[in-house]
C-alpha cells in the first residue's frame, strides 16, 4: 500500500507565494520521477513540473521562472515552491509519483488526492 499526502494549498493574493508538499509512504523500494500536475475548472489536467531521481527538472512554460520543484529523497517528499502567483494558476494541484514497490516490481504511478490553490486578483 502506497499513500501520497499533499499539503500547502490555500488562498493567496496575486503576486504571493505558496509551497506545496507531497509525502509518500508505505511499501516503497525506490522512487523514480516525482511531479506536480494541475487541473483548472473545465480544463484538462496538465503537467506543471517534474523532477527525476537524478534531480533533473522540467517545467511547463507557463510557470518557468516562477515555480521551483524539489525533492527530499530521505523524506520521500516532493515540493513545489510557487511564487509570483497569478489568477491563471488557480487550480487543483496533484502530485504524481513513479515508484517501485519492490526490487522485482515494475514502475507504478500514484496520484495524490489533490490540494486546491486559489489566487485572487
Amino acid at each position: 500500500q502506497v499513500q501520497l499526502v499533499e499539503s500547502g494549498g490555500g488562498l493567496v493574493q496575486a503576486g504571493g507565494s505558496l509551497r506545496l508538499s507531497c509525502a509518500a509512504s508505505g511499501s516503497i523500494f525506490s522512487i523514480k520521477a516525482m511531479g506536480w500536475y494541475r487541473q483548472a475548472p473545465g480544463k484538462q489536467r496538465e503537467l506543471v513540473a517534474i523532477i527525476t531521481s537524478g534531480g533533473s527538472t522540467n517545467y511547463a512554460d507557463s510557470v518557468k521562472g516562477r515555480f521551483t520543484i524539489s525533492r527530499d529523497n530521505a523524506k520521500k517528499t516532493v515540493y513545489l515552491q510557487m511564487s509570483s502567483l497569478q489568477a491563471e494558476d488557480t487550480a487543483d494541484y496533484y502530485c504524481n509519483v513513479a515508484l517501485r514497490r519492490t526490487q522485482w516490481s515494475g514502475v507504478d504511478v500514484y496520484w495524490g488526492q489533490g490540494t486546491q490553490v486559489t489566487v485572487s486578483s
